[in-house]
């Protein structure tokens, strides 16, 4: 977008001289008008010229043609900015979502899935530089995005996360990783990152946990862990009813904690329990700040230059006073 500057806005101090200008012409004008003393006005009736009234408009063209060249010594112009980013450390991430039957429970609002679909939705979009992919696990693991820079895509594949028979339920976390690891073990990224979310232990699956975060270590990969949960007690499903609605009672939450950690401690990420929606989305906020990208701004400015219309016509201002001055008005001086 364009806009008006000046490369040299200290001239229009210039216009405090001004008043001195204009009381100096009028000063002037009373010093060359003669005054000529007269019995009697008698004879001089009708001979008022129209031309007379309009001298003072001579001092009037000068002012404006004084105030036209200080703006055009002022020196305004346009400039159009225009950026360009490049980002000089790019990112890879993967989010591997436990997406079992415990992922339902409803110490989160409005469950846990819908809570980590909104905060991972809202972590996309604060990360338009980097690549991401998306992962979802049970007892098994498949890629629904892979690592793609096209955001639309990356919020589509979550927002269509849900609960179904697709994956056998259980919690394969072995699996999880594994398959995020393989999503970015071939990514020439100066950064590699996956954050495994599940609510609870290793019970399924053919990959261990332990061997999988080897092979991301292998590999340079980060990973961050979010154990999702309340301490105590949730309202969990536990059984399908007649009807096929899920059937809900009171569960102890269990999350395999040191296993967390120990993955994170040993890829160089780090651990972190979500216990509320506001818990999770702090997470979110420190993960999004540990993790930056690297982006060179260059501007570029296209000027251009304005005083010359400015100057021409102050120019042209004067030559129209000057020469009404010296032929039309020139026997009233």
């Amino acid at each position: 977008m364009e806009k008006i500057t000046f490369l040299n806005p200290e001239f229009f101090w210039l216009f405090l001289l001004m008043p001195v200008a204009i009381a100096c012409l009028f000063w002037k004008r009373n010093q060359q008008t003669a005054t000529l003393k007269m019995s009697s006005l008698q004879g001089f009736k009708g001979t008022d010229s129209t031309l007379a009234k309009f001298k003072p408009a001579l001092d009037v063209l000068r002012i404006l043609a004084l105030s036209l060249l200080i703006i055009a010594l002022a020196r305004p112009r346009t400039v159009d900015i225009s950026n360009k980013t490049k980002t000089t450390k790019g990112i890879d991430i993967v989010v591997a979502i436990d997406v079992s039957g415990s992922m339902l429970a409803k110490d989160f609002k409005p469950n846990r899935m819908e809570a980590i679909k909104r905060v991972a939705s809202e972590f996309v979009n604060e990360r338009p530089n980097d690549r991401i992919g998306l992962v979802v696990y049970a007892s098994e693991a498949y890629t629904k995005s892979p690592v793609t820079s096209d955001k639309a895509v990356i919020l589509d594949a979550i927002n269509s996360i849900k609960y179904d028979n697709v994956l056998q339920d259980g919690t394969g976390i072995g699996m999880g990783l594994a398959t995020a690891v393989n999503r970015l073990k071939d990514s020439k990224a100066k950064s590699k990152v996956v954050i495994l979310l599940t609510d609870g232990v290793n019970n399924a699956g053919f990959i261990e946990p332990e061997t999988a975060s080897d092979i991301a270590q292998q590999y340079g990969i980060k990973v961050y862990t979010i154990g999702i949960g309340t301490n105590g007690m949730a309202e969990s499903p536990y059984a399908i009813g007649p009807n096929g609605q899920l059937l809900f009672q009171m569960m102890k939450v269990e999350i395999d904690e040191q296993l967390m950690k120990n993955i994170a401690k040993k890829t160089g990420g780090k651990y972190f329990r979500a216990t509320s929606n506001d818990k999770l989305v702090e997470i979110y906020n420190e993960i999004n700040k540990l993790e930056t990208t690297e982006i060179e701004e260059l501007k570029f400015y296209d000027y251009d230059e304005k005083f010359r219309g400015f100057a021409l016509l102050a120019g042209l201002l004067l030559l129209i006073e000057i020469g009404l001055r010296n032929t039309v008005y020139k026997s009233f001086i």
